[in-house]
């Protein structure tokens, strides 16, 4: 139980740091899921489409939160990101997130 809570705190922790450094949170679910339900101020990139706004996203010069329906999309998203030079933090699902923050 010490290992799972340590990991759960630590994300909870890291969320509040990217957060105080103006994280940018992109959803990547479809834009039909993201209709249904979202986190407020995030923007809806999806997945398969997220390769083409990277330079977009560089220039931000932000933080980036990314977060989906299970946390699967919102991994890959992450990995896309990261090997792209972006600081990155897999938020898993939005309404898992969404208590988060």
């Amino acid at each position: 139980m010490k290992l799972l809570s340590y990991l759960f705190g630590y994300k909870k922790k890291k969320i509040e740091d990217f957060k105080s450094r103006g994280a940018i949170i992109i959803d990547v679910r479809t834009p039909k899921e993201f209709a249904q339900g979202t986190i407020k101020n995030s923007t809806n990139i999806p997945l398969q489409h997220l390769n083409s706004k990277i330079d977009e996203l560089r220039k931000l010069n932000k933080p980036v939160i990314t977060c989906c329906a299970s946390g699967i999309r919102s991994g890959s998203a992450s990995l896309i990101l990261r090997s792209n030079g972006i600081e990155v933090l897999n938020g898993g699902s939005w309404q898992s997130l969404c208590k988060k923050l």
